[in-house]
């Protein structure tokens, strides 16, 4: 059949990164390739890989400890988020490999609908509706739920499920104020086309940012961009990201983060 043979990735983001303990309990219920998570965001990213019909139960198995684990009520962090399980997109590297991506997408979002998370769907499975326009405050009461119940799980919130492309999740701190950082972010949103925040960690000022098409922008663009307005002091990358995405960058600029993407899925 076609598309069976797909390899596809999924990139769950959780709203937990500060209490180890369940940390290591989601990893081993989640089996990434790799995970980072963060204090200040509060948030952990795991990247998984596996086939159509399979994906979509590894995201179930960690949901499901999830579910024990996190209470979105007692939640602080930096990072925007709805839920607990926030998003949680399969992702597809050859354009080929779409449709298998958005079948198992489709599951996912019906198959978490019957944990009792309402799952909205965003990007091509949505119109091109944004995380943004569904996370910004008020914003899920625009919007009926795509699968599942209609109001919110009381400790889980709600899930954004989508299929698309690899999207680079990416950081750049810097040696300036907080104000400098937003003033930065703006103009990556507007000159550079990708999603950006300027936020205060405890340790440092970061530009956060998206890139969600790394043919046209990469990780060194981002760079030269910040650079111009502020001192790098180094970057992260959150989760694994396309070879092509680290093209030229800057050896001057610490980069801390997970090797290559195509690294994990051949090992």
């Amino acid at each position: 059949m076609p598309g069976s043979r797909a390899v596809l990735i999924s990139v769950p983001n959780v709203s937990e990164g500060r209490d180890q303990a369940k940390l290591d309990r989601l990893a081993q219920a989640f089996a990434p390739v790799c995970w980072s998570s963060d204090a200040d965001h509060n948030r952990a990213v795991f990247t998984l890989t596996g086939g159509p019909g399979q994906l979509h139960q590894q995201v179930l198995a960690g949901a499901r400890v999830l579910l024990e684990e996190i209470d979105l009520t007692h939640h602080q962090g930096l990072h925007p988020r709805v839920g607990a399980l926030d998003v949680a997109p399969i992702v597809y590297l050859d354009p080929e490999d779409r449709g298998a991506a958005t079948a198992e997408a489709l599951v996912l979002a019906d198959e978490l609908g019957r944990l009792g998370i309402p799952v909205y769907l965003y990007g091509d499975l949505a119109g091109g509706r944004t995380r943004a326009e569904l996370r910004k405050p008020g914003g899920l009461a625009g919007f009926t739920p795509d699968f599942g119940p209609h109001d919110l799980h009381p400790t889980a919130g709600a899930t954004l499920v989508t299929a698309r492309p690899p999207l680079v999740a990416f950081n750049v701190e810097i040696d300036a104020p907080l104000a400098t950082a937003k003033e930065i972010a703006l103009k990556l949103r507007s000159d550079l086309d990708v999603r950006a925040l300027g936020l205060q960690l405890s340790t440092t000022t970061q530009v956060s940012t998206n890139i969600e098409d790394h043919t046209r922008t990469t990780m060194a663009d981002v760079v030269a961009a910040v650079r111009a307005h502020a001192t790098v002091t180094g970057a992260e990358l959150v989760a694994p990201a396309p070879r092509a995405a680290h093209e030229g960058f800057p050896e001057d600029v610490p980069l801390r983060g997970p090797a290559p993407l195509e690294d994990h899925l051949s090992s």
